[in-house]
């Protein structure tokens, strides 16, 4: 009798302890999922260049883990209402399978971002970069190519359409400064030729930045902020951060 009474009391417990532990995991998920944090003027000011592109890199590798924070997409619409107080911006090209926010693990209010096939810069990514920096506080500017981008394969092959030419004839001095050290075929099918057109392209982006904005090589000389060039690797999620 004692045996069944300890083997009921024992089914009990257990029933309890998962009872008691369900409830535990959906408390942990609901807090999980109400995320009000957004930034605001005052963390803003607190954040410098350094410090912004930590958090970035460490939220990619959040976002290539798959180790993601469900937003409160609601309560930060409302919040982003008053005003906005962005950490960044990101100057990234075109292609829709490189989803910015979600590549730096960041929601409404984080990042600026703008977008352009082949992430050159012109007059009006300029503008929008200094509004980004000097008018709403941004601390860091990360130039964002990517793998397989389709904006310089065309620039490679010399593509002719449309409007298409115009904005390829910004990407074809990274084709030629590519060309002059490389020993490989200089073709649109060679990956490695590829990779080496990308990285100069977003390092004269950069150049461009520097020599085209007096506003923002200022604000880069007093360190209020940084310019940074990064490729993304749509096989892994991972963001490259280059050198220099």
């Amino acid at each position: 009798m004692k045996s069944i009474y300890y083997f009921f009391l024992i089914i009990f417990l257990l029933v309890s302890c998962k009872s008691n532990i369900n409830k535990e995991l959906i408390s942990f998920k609901k807090e999980d999922i109400i995320d009000d944090y957004f930034l605001t003027e005052e963390y803003q000011s607190k954040l410098t260049p350094d410090i912004v592109l930590t958090i970035l890199k460490e939220r990619n590798i959040e976002y290539m883990e798959d180790n993601l924070t469900i937003r409160n997409t609601s309560k930060r619409i409302r919040k982003a209402s008053v005003g906005q107080y962005p950490a960044a911006v990101v100057l990234s090209c075109l292609d829709s399978r490189v989803p910015v926010e979600d590549v730096f693990h960041s929601g409404i209010g984080d990042l600026f971002v703008a977008r352009v096939a082949g992430n050159i810069s012109n007059e009006d990514i300029l503008g929008s970069l200094e509004y980004a920096c000097k008018v709403s506080g941004a601390k860091a500017i990360i130039v964002l190519g990517h793998e397989n981008c389709g904006a310089i394969k065309s620039a490679v092959e010399d593509v002719q359409l449309g409007n298409i030419t115009a904005l390829l004839s910004k990407i074809m001095p990274a084709v030629v400064k590519a060309s002059e050290n490389y020993n490989g075929e200089k073709i649109s099918t060679n990956k490695k030729f590829l990779e080496e057109v990308t990285k100069t392209n977003i390092d004269l982006t950069i150049d461009n930045i520097r020599q085209n904005s007096p506003i923002l090589k200022e604000m880069e000389a007093k360190g209020l902020i940084k310019i940074a060039g990064a490729e993304y690797h749509m096989e892994n999620g991972n963001v490259e951060f280059l050198k220099g």
